[in-house]
Formats: structure tokens, sequence, C-alpha cells
């Protein structure tokens, strides 16, 4: 990979490049040696753009995907929150890295941030909801419950 930056920083990839992202994301633990020979380059060449991409912050790390639903978190949900003005940066220091909040976004329209969040049951998102409320920042929520996920990719190389 040659190092190609626009001139808004974003990286350009060969195809090579995104043929070993193609290769991790459906293997994060495939040896260079095994993406070598799919591609039909050498292992250095491998080890080479694996580097640079992780340098570059093209990958942030390597980490397993969970199935939550396996773990018995059974209910997702898009929450939608409006907050008190001028205090939206310091809710989401506190909200983001409850252990239940797998997203959280700044969003332009009716709410301020929207949540994708995982419960184990309606006890559990009643109790985050609840408590959610009672802070002082927090205005109104807005919580759908996910019936179906048709589909969850966050790590989706396609669009490349």
């Amino acid at each position: 990979m040659k190092e190609k930056r626009k001139a808004d920083g974003i990286i350009e990839l060969d195809d090579v490049d995104k043929e070993i992202l193609n290769l991790l994301n459906q293997d994060g633990r495939m040896s260079y040696r095994k993406i070598s020979r799919k591609l039909d380059v050498s292992i250095g060449t491998v080890h080479n753009r694996i580097e640079k991409l992780m340098k570059t912050g093209v990958i942030k790390k390597f980490v397993p995907v969970i199935d939550h639903d396996k773990l018995g978190y059974k209910l997702t949900t898009v929450i939608g929150v409006r907050v008190k003005g001028g205090v939206l940066m310091n809710w989401e220091d506190k909200t983001a890295y409850h252990k239940n909040v797998l997203c959280l976004y700044d969003v332009t329209g009716e709410y301020d941030a929207i949540m994708i969040t995982k419960f184990k049951d309606t006890n559990d998102l009643d109790e985050f909801i609840k408590n959610m409320l009672k802070e002082k920042d927090t205005q109104r929520t807005n919580t759908q419950t996910v019936l179906n996920i048709v589909k969850e990719d966050f790590n989706s190389v396609k669009m490349l």
C-alpha cells in the first residue's frame, strides 16, 4: 500500500488492501500465510500492508464479534434522547459508557442523540429509561423496540 492520502486525510486503498480487509473481516484470526496464498502475494507484503493499515488507523483493532443474543441480551432498542441545551457533551460523557449502550450518536432533527442499546428483558430497559429520565439534563426519550434485526454489520467492507 502506497500511502495515498487525499487533502481531507482520507486514505485511498488499492485492490490488495481491500481484499486483505475483506479476508480479515471474514476471519480476523486468518494467518498472514493463508491471506498471502489467497491473494497470491508474499507473506511480507501481507504483513507490511496490515501494519500500514493499522498505523494509518484504517484498522483500529482486532476484536471478537459477540452474539449478544447468546449471552441473554435479546432486546435491542433504538432510543432518541432530547437533552437540555448546552450540556449534551456532559450528558454523553456520562451515558456513553453505560454497559447497555452499544452506540451513541449526535444527530440532527427532533432528538439530540440516538442510542442503540441491548437489554436482557423489558425490566432492565424500564430501569435504564427511568434512571435516565431522573437525570436533570434529560428532557425526553423516545424508545423503539427492534422486532427483527434485518442487517447489523458495523464491520462491513462491502462499501470499499
